[in-house]
């Protein structure tokens, strides 16, 4: 007895000492990759959703011909995702800085609601006065917020030109990443599984509900948010407000989050056009934003995320917050993904090992 329980602490000690050895190269290793985590992430999140792409190729050249297929949509993906993002960018950069220049040469006012109070509606103002709010601090403040935002992006623009390298060399590896992902995916994910010692019935259960809210978030969240930022940019284009491209990105990042929407950029449009004296064209932007805009998440949403996600709305909306102030643009895929994974684990958690409330 004392020889057998002696190999077995021994053998228990081997076996603590090998998943120490685990962890620490492990957490070396994502240490060391690092700053490309999140590029590794969005190679794993495009090849899920141009997967099927990928399987109609194979089909179309062979099953002996995955390299060509792999190769093929990175391609497609590059030409019609990549490069009509990166043009938009450019755009989007060329009109922030020239109705930035409108604003600093007085062609642009950002103080028009603020002197329309002044001039229309002094009752406000005096009303805003009895509450400790006062409109020429307003003004004031607006103006400060105008030549922050200016030299914000003035700063983020020469931050991205000194980045230009490391963003090049980011897009290469993601699409270079996206290629084997595509190609070894489903041994990748089958190894991952037999690896990895949850038992494989969990193992799984991870990887497709992380499969289907990554696809559900960013096929149904960004088709929806681009409708409708598009919808949104060529109305102002046609009413003729500055910079509709910047306005139309912005809705479309606006139209990211669960409530609020474009509707906080065309509202305020419209409110504007019609103190200018531009009632026809304020109407117009109302009624598109109302019964287009608006629906657009309505009839698309539903159909195309439909209730994949499994998450109430506040989770959904809690979660992509917190995704984006951690993670940035990035966030607004992995905050959900992450509550999914949480609600999911714990849901395992008391399936297995929780019991029956009484209540």
């Amino acid at each position: 007895m004392p020889i057998i329980q002696s190999r077995a602490n021994e053998g228990r000690i081997h076996r603590n000492l090998f998943f120490i050895i685990v962890a620490v190269v492990t957490a070396l290793f994502f240490n060391m990759i690092g700053p490309f985590v999140l590029t590794v992430l969005w190679a794993v999140v495009l090849a899920i959703i141009f997967y099927k792409l990928y399987r109609w190729l194979l089909k179309m050249f062979g099953v002996k011909r995955k390299s060509m297929a792999a190769a093929l949509t990175c391609v497609l993906v590059l030409l019609f995702v990549i490069v009509p993002f990166i043009l938009i960018c450019l755009a989007l950069f060329n009109q922030v800085t020239g109705l930035y220049a409108s604003i600093q040469n007085g062609d642009v006012d950002p103080n028009v609601i603020l002197d329309y109070v002044d001039r229309e509606l002094p009752k406000v103002g005096s009303t805003l006065e009895t509450y400790g709010i006062n409109v020429g601090d307003l003004r004031e403040k607006l103006n400060g917020y105008v030549a922050q935002a200016g030299e914000a992006v003035a700063a983020q623009a020469l931050a991205v030109t000194s980045n230009i390298i490391n963003i090049f060399i980011q897009f290469t590896l993601m699409l270079y990443l996206l290629f084997f992902f595509l190609k070894d995916g489903r041994t990748i994910v089958r190894k991952s599984i037999d690896t990895v010692p949850l038992g494989n019935v969990r193992e799984r259960t991870l990887v497709q509900r992380f499969t289907q809210v990554s696809r559900a978030t960013l096929k149904g969240t960004v088709i929806v948010a681009i409708t409708q930022g598009a919808i949104g940019g060529i109305l102002f284009w046609i009413v003729g407000i500055p910079a509709p491209v910047l306005w139309g990105v912005v809705m479309t990042f606006l139209a990211l989050l669960p409530i609020g929407g474009s509707a906080i950029v065309w509202v305020p449009a419209s409110i504007i056009l019609f103190i200018q004296g531009e009632t026809a064209n304020a109407i117009v932007v109302v009624a598109v934003g109302a019964l287009i805009i608006g629906l657009v998440d309505n009839l698309l949403r539903p159909l195309l995320v439909g209730r994949d996600t499994g998450m109430p709305d506040y989770l959904v909306l809690i979660s992509t917050l917190g995704g984006i102030s951690i993670f940035g643009l990035s966030g607004f895929v992995i905050g959900p993904t992450v509550a999914a994974l949480f609600v999911t684990v714990w849901e395992m958690m008391g399936r297995e090992f929780g019991g029956k409330s009484s209540w």
